[in-house]
């Protein structure tokens, strides 16, 4: 199920998601919608869509999950560190680790996965492979399929609550650093042309770090358009017709 709300800013709008639906911050994606900046006639707002990250039943009665965060840079508590410790601690991760070193097998490839960072109700899993490149696939389309099947299988090991964020190569940090980019550069021709520029087809938490990267530029303001996982995002140039 998904659930949009609207507040004067993304934090009034995900306080009011987590009033409103009983959950913490953890347990759901955010994914901002539309960015509106206030003005001298009218007032800002910002639009998120919101996620349970649960495994839920679809229509057709098949599982989906959505699970695209990145690999967390820092840890929490110095008492539990994140990385480190590649080898599996329990039962959990074992099967996780083995999950994932037959699932590559079964595509024909080989590859070894290890624990690559451990956090409260996240679980990081890194593949080392040859074939590293066309496991990650274009735009990571491929490591998000794995991912999405990894989170599958950890629900039904007992894992609902658990979620298993997949990486290979540092591909999960090098596009996040690359969308910033993309963002800085974008907003650039924007401005210079008053226009709007759409950009490529993103899942959840790639056009969420677009809109976040952009919120602080005054005159440039972002929009999600279209419909299912992967949406466009379009920057616009503020008061240019969208």
């Amino acid at each position: 199920m998904v659930y949009e709300f609207e507040g004067k800013t993304e934090k009034e709008a995900i306080d009011k998601a987590m009033e409103e639906l009983g959950l913490e911050k953890d347990d759901f994606d955010v994914e901002i919608l539309e960015n509106q900046k206030s003005s001298l006639f009218k007032k800002g707002y910002v639009k998120i869509q919101v996620h349970p990250l649960k495994l839920e039943r679809n229509a057709d009665n098949t599982e989906d999950y959505i699970a695209s965060d990145p690999v967390p840079r820092q840890k929490r508590s110095p008492s539990q560190p994140m990385f480190g410790e590649p080898e599996p601690k329990n039962t959990f991760e074992k099967e996780m680790v083995d999950f994932m070193e037959g699932l590559i097998e079964r595509m024909g490839y080989s590859g070894k996965a290890s624990i690559l960072f451990r956090e409260e109700k996240k679980l990081g899993i890194k593949i080392e492979s040859e074939h590293s490149s066309i496991l990650i696939g274009k735009k990571g389309k491929n490591l998000d399929a794995l991912q999405l099947l990894v989170n599958i299988f950890a629900g039904r090991k007992g894992g609902e609550d658990m979620r298993i964020i997949l990486d290979s190569e540092n591909y999960r940090i090098r596009r996040e650093e690359s969308l910033v980019r993309l963002a800085y550069t974008v907003a650039d021709r924007v401005r210079e042309n008053r226009t709007s520029v759409l950009l490529e087809p993103m899942n959840p938490f790639d056009r969420r770090l677009i809109h976040t990267t952009l919120n602080d530029i005054g005159d440039v303001e972002t929009k999600s358009e279209g419909e299912g996982l992967y949406k466009q995002v379009r920057v616009y140039y503020r008061g240019a017709i969208r």
